[in-house]
C-alpha cells in the first residue's frame, strides 16, 4: 500500500478560501461605512466640536462674571480672562 501522508489538495483549496473570506469580512469590519476606522474618525470629529462649544460656553460664563464686577477676580484674573476671550 501506499502511504499518503500529506494534504490533499481539496484541503488546501478549502483552507486558502476560508482564509480569503475571513480576510474580506476583516477589511469590510476595519474600512467600510459602519467600520472602526469610520466610526473613530466621526468621534473624533465630535470630541473636537464639542470642545469648542464648551469652549464657547466657557468664555460666556467668564465674560458674564467680569462684567458682573462683584469683585471676584482681581485684575490679573481679569486680564487673563480677556486675552483669552480674544483669541477665540
Amino acid at each position: 500500500m501506499k502511504n499518503n501522508t500529506g494534504i490533499t489538495m481539496v484541503s488546501l483549496v478549502v483552507t486558502i478560501i476560508v482564509l480569503i473570506i475571513l480576510a474580506g469580512v476583516s477589511i469590510n469590519m476595519l474600512v467600510g461605512d459602519n467600520g472602526i476606522i469610520t466610526l473613530a474618525q466621526k468621534a473624533k470629529e465630535n470630541t473636537e466640536l464639542a470642545q469648542i462649544e464648551e469652549e464657547k460656553q466657557l468664555n460666556s460664563l467668564y465674560g458674564e462674571l467680569v462684567n458682573s464686577g462683584d469683585g471676584i477676580f482681581d485684575d490679573s484674573n481679569v486680564e487673563a480672562i480677556e486675552k483669552k476671550m480674544q483669541l477665540l
